[in-house]
């Protein structure tokens, strides 16, 4: 059975973003926000959650999240700003969301 897995990325006011990749995106972006995850997010204090994917495969969800890094800082925010131009966090739809219809379904989420 293939994983299903989340590349998304984070932010602060300016924004400075971080991309990532995991299997819970609620309870990793809930670390983030309360800065239980040493290293860059909690350094550079990225809470917000702009974006964010559904990957079927953890490498799948690797090779996605080496693509959005390896873009530029610009086509970084174009691609947010597609599906979530007001930059807005995205948590706590995710959190309602996942309580009432679990993470399935479709493959982009912003």
């Amino acid at each position: 059975m293939i994983k299903q897995m989340y590349t998304y990325i984070m932010a602060n006011g300016r924004p400075t973003l971080y991309i990532g990749v995991t299997s819970d995106l609620v309870k990793k972006i809930y670390q983030h926000k309360n800065e239980l995850v040493e290293g860059f997010t909690k350094k550079y204090h990225r809470h917000k959650l702009i974006y964010f994917e559904v990957v079927e495969g953890q490498l799948e969800a690797i090779i996605r999240e080496k693509q959005i890094k390896n873009m530029t800082r610009a086509q970084k925010l174009d691609l947010v700003r597609k599906l979530n131009p007001n930059f807005q966090d995205l948590y706590s739809g995710l959190v309602n969301d996942s309580r009432q219809a679990g993470m399935t379904g479709g493959k982009v989420y912003a």
